[in-house]
C-alpha cells in the first residue's frame, strides 16, 4: 500500500501541493483526476521520489520511503511525453529494465515477446524509436513500464498519443494487467468520461488539493461538494444561484419556481447543478422541471449534439443525442427529471442529507 500524509510542495510563492493524504492499495487502479496544473503530475512525482516534499511523509507497505534513492525504488512511470532510448532497439529498449535486475536471456525474450504481441509492437522490435510512429513510441514506453513488474506504476496521460481502437483495448486490459501484478497503479488524466470508462477509484484534484476521493461511479453519482461535481463534469456543469423560501425553490432574480419537494431545506442561498447530457428536449415524466434558454451556437458532431445557450446571463450547455439544429437566440425549452438535479447549500457542500432520494443522480 502507498500512502501519503500531510504532502506539501512549493516552489516560491507558488503552492503544487496543498497537505494532500491518500491511501492507495495494490492492486487497484487509482485515478487523479483533474484540469491542467491541478497538481497530478506534481503528486505523480513526488510518489516516484523525483521530487521531496516539503512537509509530510511518503509511505510504502509501512514504511517511509522519503529518504530512499529512486534507483531503489521499483517504481515504473510513463508521461504522456514518451521517452525511450534512442539508440537502442524497441526490443532492447523493452528489455533494458530486466537486463539491469540480471533476468536470464530466454526469460528476457520470453517476456519482451509477450508484452510486444500485448501492445501490437511485434513488428518493430529490431526498429529504432526514431523511425517508429509517436503512438508506436509511446507503446514502447508502455511495454518498459509493464515489463519491470514494479511495485508501484505510474502512468500520466499514458494513453493520449494512441489511435482509437488500442486506446480503447487499453483502457481494458492495463488496469487488469497491473491489478495482477499487485502493483499500486496510478493513472492521471484530465478528461472525466476516461475516468468511468477506467473505473477503480478516484481523486478529484484542484490547485494541489485532494476535492474527494472514493469509488470513481459512486464519486460521480454522489459528489460530496460543488468542485467535485466541477471536476467530474465534461462538458461542464451547468449551474445557476437559487433561493429558498418555505420549501420552494427559486432562480435567483427569476420567478421561476423550481418546483422541488424539498420541504427539508432551510430557507437560503444554494446553487444548482445540472450535467449538460441530463438536460433533454422532452418530458420523460410528469415531474420533469423546465427551463427556457437563448441559443448561442449548436456544434454537431454527427451522433451528438452540443446546444450553447444563455440561461440567466450564464453560459449553459445541453448534450443531445443525435443532430439537433437550432437558429442563433431561439428560445428552447429543456427538461431535467428531479433526481439528476443537483443542489449545494452556500458552503458549496451537496445536501443530501437534505433530500436524499432527489439528489442522487443515477447517471
Amino acid at each position: 500500500m502507498l500512502e501519503l500524509q500531510n504532502i506539501s510542495r512549493k516552489i516560491g510563492d507558488e503552492v503544487y501541493l496543498d497537505n494532500v493524504s491518500l491511501r492507495l492499495n495494490r492492486g487497484e487502479l487509482n485515478i487523479l483526476l483533474g484540469p491542467t496544473l491541478s497538481g497530478k503530475t506534481s503528486l505523480m512525482r513526488v510518489m516516484a521520489g523525483l521530487d521531496k516534499p516539503d512537509s509530510g511523509d511518503v509511505r510504502f507497505d509501512g514504511k517511509s520511503v522519503l529518504g530512499m534513492p529512486v534507483q531503489k525504488r521499483n517504481v515504473a512511470m510513463v508521461y504522456q511525453q514518451f521517452i525511450n532510448y534512442p539508440s537502442l532497439t524497441v526490443f532492447e529498449n523493452i528489455a533494458s529494465p530486466l537486463r539491469v535486475a540480471r533476468v536470464e536471456k530466454s526469460q528476457i525474450v520470453k517476456r519482451v515477446d509477450e508484452v510486444a504481441e500485448l501492445l501490437q509492437l511485434q513488428a518493430v522490435l529490431q526498429r529504432t524509436p526514431d523511425s517508429l510512429s509517436g503512438g508506436q513510441q509511446q507503446r514502447v514506453a508502455l511495454a518498459r513500464a509493464l515489463i519491470r513488474q514494479a511495485d508501484l506504476v505510474l502512468l500520466d496521460e499514458p494513453l493520449a498519443n494512441l489511435d482509437y481502437k488500442l486506446r480503447e483495448e487499453l483502457r481494458a486490459e492495463l488496469p487488469v494487467l497491473f491489478a495482477e501484478m499487485g502493483a499500486v497503479l496510478v493513472y492521471a488524466t484530465t478528461e472525466p468520461t476516461e475516468a468511468l470508462l477506467l473505473g477503480g477509484n478516484t481523486a478529484c484534484m484542484h490547485q494541489g488539493k485532494i476535492a474527494q476521493f472514493g469509488s470513481t461511479l459512486e464519486l460521480y453519482r454522489h459528489p460530496e461538494a460543488l468542485r467535485s461535481a466541477e471536476i467530474f463534469s465534461d462538458p461542464p456543469l451547468n449551474i445557476t444561484a437559487l433561493e429558498c423560501s418555505a420549501g420552494k425553490l427559486q432562480i435567483q432574480g427569476n420567478k421561476q419556481i423550481i418546483d422541488l419537494p424539498f420541504n427539508s431545506l432551510a430557507n437560503g442561498d444554494y446553487t444548482l447543478g445540472i450535467r449538460p447530457h441530463h438536460l433533454r428536449l422532452e418530458k420523460m415524466g410528469t415531474d420533469d422541471i423546465a427551463l427556457n434558454g437563448s441559443v448561442t451556437v449548436t456544434e454537431i458532431t454527427g451522433s451528438e449534439s452540443f446546444v450553447h445557450f444563455e440561461f440567466e446571463n450564464r453560459p449553459w450547455v445541453a448534450l443531445l443525442h443525435g443532430i439537433e439544429e437550432f437558429s442563433e437566440n431561439e428560445i428552447v425549452r429543456f427538461y431535467v427529471r428531479p433526481r439528476d438535479v443537483l443542489v449545494f447549500d452556500s458552503h458549496d457542500k451537496l445536501v443530501v442529507e437534505h433530500c436524499a432520494n432527489e439528489l442522487s443522480p443515477e447517471q
